[in-house]
Parts: C-alpha cells; structure tokens; sequence
C-alpha cells in the first residue's frame, strides 16, 4: 500500500528500502544489491547513491513517493493499491511516478484511486467511477 502523502520512514534511504526484507528476515548477502535493484526501478539510485545513509527525511515530496514505492516493491507483492499517489506531487514527479506505474501494470495487479479522472483513463486498463461509495460508471 502506497498513500497520498508520502511516508518516509526515520531511517536511512537505505533502510526505508531494506525495512521489509529484514523484517521478513532476507538473506542478509543479497540486501544491498536488492536496495540498488530496486531503486534503480523506481528511477532513485541516481539520485541518491552517494548518500544512501543519509535520512530519507531529506528527500523532496516526488522522491519520498518513489522511496514509498520502492520500499513496497522490494517486498515483491503481487498487487499495489495506491491512494492518490501524485496527488501532492509536481508535474515532473507526477509523470515519472506514472511511467513507473505503467511499467509495473505489466506484472502486477495495480489499484489506484484517484480524483484525476484523465490520470485514470493515461494509466488505467479499466476504470470505475464511484460517488458516495457507490458504483455509478463501469465498463
């Protein structure tokens, strides 16, 4: 799950990428290069690859969405939700986080909620418009 406002946690870049995998108890070998890995998907190691022990709070808005989204992805689920996930974004930050969710469409169920309807219909295979909690458009 990827929310709104993105969340970094009090640790380093690293260990925000790292937090699950350990949790669950990853090979301990394989971390680093699974933290490069994955912040090269999400289009961060260039930007943060000298400074992967420094804290993820210094990171822009746009980067602590794509830290948010790589530190899901190192878990390798099989499904993302994510809750406006460019809401508070700029437009550079937005259409990278796009790119990246088109890319993931391809291997993995995506669900998002959002308000942008157009964002909906750029990245969505099938939409549905609800009011209230209800149902009113489908395909």
């Amino acid at each position: 799950m990827v929310f709104q406002n993105p969340i970094a946690l009090p640790l380093s870049i690293k260990e925000n990428v790292l937090f699950g995998p350990r949790y669950w108890g990853m090979d301990k070998v394989s971390l680093h290069e699974l933290c490069e890995r994955i912040l090269k998907r999400v289009g961060l190691w260039e930007e943060v690859k000298d400074r992967l022990h420094r804290s993820a709070q210094e990171l822009s808005g746009g980067q602590k969405q794509r830290l948010a989204l790589a530190r899901v992805l190192a878990l390798e689920p099989e499904i993302l939700l994510l809750d406006e996930p460019c809401s508070s974004l700029d437009p550079d930050s937005t259409q990278r986080i796009e790119v990246l969710l088109k890319d993931l469409a391809q291997e993995k169920a995506v669900i998002m909620v959002t308000h942008n309807i157009d964002q909906a219909h750029r990245l969505a295979d099938r939409v549905i418009l609800m009011r209230e909690g209800k149902v009113i458009e489908k395909p």
